[in-house]
């Protein structure tokens, strides 16, 4: 995993939010699900979905958002990032889910958030959800999925 230091240099665009072992990554959209999806045989449908407005979100308890960060990432060459959620929003009953951001992924990161308390939280754009930890990868090839955007 690497430190303070070295992530600076790799990510200077994220310079004020690294940390002593990753990188805080910050809330811009929070999106609701309005149509079906489906994955089969890899033919890949993704659902509908919709922004939510304002800057300042409820997330209903039992419910199931997706979200985005404030900013493009670019994850180098020789290098995967894993996303942990904030401690605050476990302690809260919130749940951040992931996947690995693999090198050479240039784009808008995508997570779900779930509210599985009984009451509604409220979240701002702005705070800080999760935490990229990067780590570094021997022989690493470089993404081309189809979430690949123009640099």
């Amino acid at each position: 995993m690497l430190g303070e230091k070295k992530l600076i240099k790799l990510f200077p665009e994220f310079k004020e939010l690294v940390q002593s072992s990753g990188i805080d990554l910050v809330l811009d959209k929070v999106l609701v699900q309005k149509s079906s999806g489906s994955l089969i045989e890899n033919e890949k449908k993704l659902p509908d979905i919709e922004e939510l407005e304002g800057s300042i979100y409820t997330l209903k308890s039992h419910t199931t958002y997706l979200a985005t960060i404030d900013r493009k990432i670019k994850i180098p060459i020789g290098y995967a990032m894993l996303y942990l959620p904030r401690s605050t929003l476990l302690r809260s009953f919130v749940s951040v889910q992931t996947a690995v951001g693999d090198p050479g992924f240039y784009g808008t990161l995508m997570f779900m958030i779930y509210n599985h308390g009984k009451f509604d939280y409220q979240i701002k754009r702005g705070d800080r959800i999760v935490q990229g930890v990067v780590f570094e990868v021997d022989g690493s090839g470089e993404y081309s999925g189809n979430y690949q955007e123009e640099e």
